[in-house]
């Protein structure tokens, strides 16, 4: 591809709210509904030795007469062809769902086990690696729909103080469920627990030859939007490698402008030595 033929896949997509594999990818938005929220990301290629894995939607949506807030962090890993693929296939499998508006929940569920098998099915084209997802719809800026595989986070400020939306799938944690599908968890090699001694997460879309010993069933919760509802955070583990939630809301709740939160956030992540790929969304309410 041309530069110039780059350049404008670039426009494309902060136009389209889409940020992936470039250091400083950055974008914002606004609720055309409620002009209050607001939305800002910002993406930082890590110190490894691999290209950047980390994938951003942040964008609003008109479907029919509703809005909905659409934002996501896909974190790769063993390459980042499936976080790709998350990142252009998984809201239209979850708004594709005959019963997303009835029934989000399980619409959401189901969309999750759908595109995991699309990815299993591609796995020639799209490699053996996988991704983490976290997920957030905003429906008419009232119901906020949050789901989780894998340890990229989702946080919300109330009342300046955090509370996590989102499940962290530690192998350590979920032990018993890898055991129970003939898998095992180990420190060996390396310094953390990892599934099979490879992974070090324990729920994951992709990674077919883990599959039979991994779950890509997300942890969901639901949260409506009221007064004390100040921000949400959705990041990587770049971030949440070095600040606990208390210190990433502490770091961002005097900044008004959704970017430049975001872009805060991240840079203090760095400052504090993070070397991981480091994604970012804030999402402010007022």
């Amino acid at each position: 591809m041309t530069s110039t033929g780059r350049e404008i896949l670039h426009k494309m997509k902060v136009k389209a709210g889409l940020s992936s594999s470039a250091s400083g990818d950055t974008g914002k938005g606004k609720s055309k509904m409620s002009k209050h929220i607001t939305h800002g990301y910002h993406t930082v290629e890590g110190k490894s030795n691999h290209a950047m894995e980390d994938y951003v939607v942040s964008d609003f949506k008109q479907v029919h007469d509703k809005e909905l807030g659409l934002f996501a962090i896909f974190d790769g890993h063993l390459g980042h062809d499936v976080a790709s693929y998350l990142q252009t296939h998984l809201f239209d499998n979850i708004l594709k769902e005959h019963d997303f508006w009835t029934d989000t929940e399980s619409a959401i569920r189901r969309a999750y086990r759908a595109t995991d098998a699309e990815i299993l099915e591609n796995a020639i084209a799209l490699g053996k690696g996988g991704s983490t997802a976290v997920t957030a719809i905003l429906i008419n800026g009232q119901k906020l729909v949050v789901a989780n595989v894998g340890d990229s986070r989702a946080v919300m400020c109330k009342n300046g103080v955090a509370k996590q939306l989102s499940v962290d799938h530690e192998p350590s944690r979920e032990k018993g469920m890898i055991e129970s599908r003939g898998g095992f968890v180990s420190n060996i090699p390396g310094d953390v627990p990892r599934v099979d001694g490879q992974l070090a997460v324990a729920r994951a879309f992709g990674n077919k030859s883990l599959k039979i010993h991994l779950s890509s069933e997300p942890d969901m919760s639901e949260q409506m939007i009221h007064n004390d509802i100040e921000f949400l955070i959705l990041a990587s583990d770049g971030i949440w490698k070095v600040m606990s939630n208390q210190e990433a809301v502490d770091c961002i709740k005097h900044i008004k402008d959704a970017h430049s939160a975001a872009k805060n956030l991240v840079e203090e992540a760095l400052s504090r030595k993070s070397k991981d790929d480091i994604s970012c969304i804030v999402v402010r309410f007022r």
